[in-house]
């Protein structure tokens, strides 16, 4: 295949894979946008919408990813996404059914199953799709689908709020009536579909090295995973609160940065719904693009640890922000400052994965990018959308507060990540050098 179509060819895989994770991100995070009706007709708290949206996603997202990447690592990676696409597109559409919190726990954890699939599997197609150079960028253009995804969920499930916003509940032919926030799970079930189809149309990618150490042999053990965390314990280990840290900031904000803005302004859900939205997908799905591109222009110029130290600037000038950012005293000056905030949030996004990627051995990556999902994102999860409704009601006495709340917890969290990337920096550039990262020579392909 001549190189300029091959290249052709894995830009548009890394778009289906894209938007394989808008549509994920989709059903992930609707939730937060039916708070207020789902507690009315399930007669449950805030706390309980935490879980649901956390934990009782994430638990079974992040455990059930290690086997999973381990399929990813030993099998086809492209027919493991189909699988996951439909389980969590059916799971979605069974929350409009649920009738009680253990009823809605149970889809959420189906949904979580399903999602845990994509990325170990996307990520390590993505890898083998392009040269060395070029992975962080198109990980960053992958990476999109999560504010592209939470930004649709919130325009698209805005529009639906409005549009069915009466008391009484709709009739579905054939499947009865339903009220608003049943049929928003409905509509964000359906996009599932033509993911499955646009699957169809990728090939499953030659396996191939990215990675510093090379691995031999068709098959990695469990003993060959510890062995490669334990070597790169001291990397991988700040990697993880770095990252983690930062996903429980971005998490607690999707969550419910919609909620925020209706409770301290005292508007539609809708219209709150509509101006975070708004940014998400034009301000947070150009992060992860300009995340991608600032690491390589950075390794351009000589710095190995190019990943690393862009996130790291990235939540420097993030931290004053995002503090300030949850206390303004309108909509419009909240929407303003909450602009840098949502595009530096964005910028790390694809480089967690990147990081791995580019160094671990192939029959490793998926199972190694699990492992740091398994804590960074199982921490995420259970501490962002929880945390906010506890810190608001423990910390200020009220459930109003959740702006004070989210400037707390995030200016706490985003100077941990800083300052863990700082001591990510040296492991990771020196493990690049070895490598051969800055020597190697540059590829003709185009972005």
């Amino acid at each position: 295949m001549p190189r300029g179509a091959g290249q052709t060819y894995a830009w548009y895989v890394v778009g289906v894979l894209m938007f394989a994770y808008v549509v994920s991100f989709i059903d992930r995070l609707i939730l937060g946008l039916l708070v207020q009706p789902i507690k009315a007709d399930l007669g449950i708290t805030d706390t309980q919408v935490g879980l649901l949206a956390g934990i009782g996603f994430a638990l079974f997202y992040t455990v059930m990813g290690m086997p999973l990447a381990r399929l990813a690592d030993r099998s086809n990676r492209k027919w493991l996404i189909v699988c996951g696409v439909s389980l969590w597109s059916a799971a979605t559409a069974a929350s409009a059914f649920a009738s009680s919190f253990e009823g809605l726990l149970i889809a959420r954890i189906g949904v979580g199953v399903g999602e845990a699939t994509l990325t170990p599997a996307a990520t390590s197609m993505i890898a083998d799709y392009f040269p060395r150079d070029r992975v962080a960028r198109a990980l960053g253009v992958y990476s999109t689908g999560v504010y592209l995804g939470a930004g649709v969920a919130l325009l698209a499930g805005g529009i639906v709020v409005r549009a069915v916003s009466g008391d009484g509940a709709l009739a579905v032919a054939g499947l009865g009536s339903f009220n608003s926030w049943q049929l928003a799970f409905l509509v964000a079930a359906l996009p599932g579909v033509l993911v499955v189809a646009l699957m169809m149309t990728v090939r499953e990618p030659p396996r191939t090295e990215h990675a510093v150490a090379r691995a031999t042999g068709s098959a990695a053990s469990l003993r060959d995973l510890l062995q490669f965390l334990g070597a790169h314990r001291r990397l991988l280990a700040a990697h993880c609160v770095g990252y983690g840290a930062l996903g429980t900031a971005v998490t607690a904000w999707l969550v419910w940065a919609p909620e925020m803005l209706r409770r301290s302004f005292d508007i539609p859900i809708g219209e709150a719904a509509s101006v975070y939205g708004a940014l998400l997908v034009s301000l947070g799905s150009a992060g992860p693009f300009l995340g991608g591109w600032w690491a390589q222009r950075a390794a351009a110029r000589g710095h190995a640890d190019a990943e690393i130290l862009v996130s790291m600037l990235a939540t420097l000038m993030l931290t004053p922000l995002v503090i300030a950012a949850p206390l303004m005293p309108s909509v419009a000056i909240t929407a303003v400052m909450l602009a840098p905030v949502v595009l530096l949030l964005a910028v790390p996004q694809g480089l967690a994965s990147a990081v791995l990627q580019l160094i671990a051995p192939n029959r490793l990556r998926g199972q190694v990018l699990s492992s740091f999902m398994l804590v960074a994102v199982l921490l995420a999860y259970l501490i962002g959308p929880t945390s906010v409704p506890l810190i608001a009601t423990t910390v200020f006495g009220s459930d109003q507060e959740l702006d004070r709340a989210l400037s707390l917890l995030c200016g706490v969290l985003i100077p941990v990540a800083t300052l863990s990337f700082a001591l990510a920096r040296k492991p990771y550039r020196a493990l690049m050098l070895a490598g051969g990262r800055l020597n190697r020579p540059s590829t003709s392909a185009t972005a």
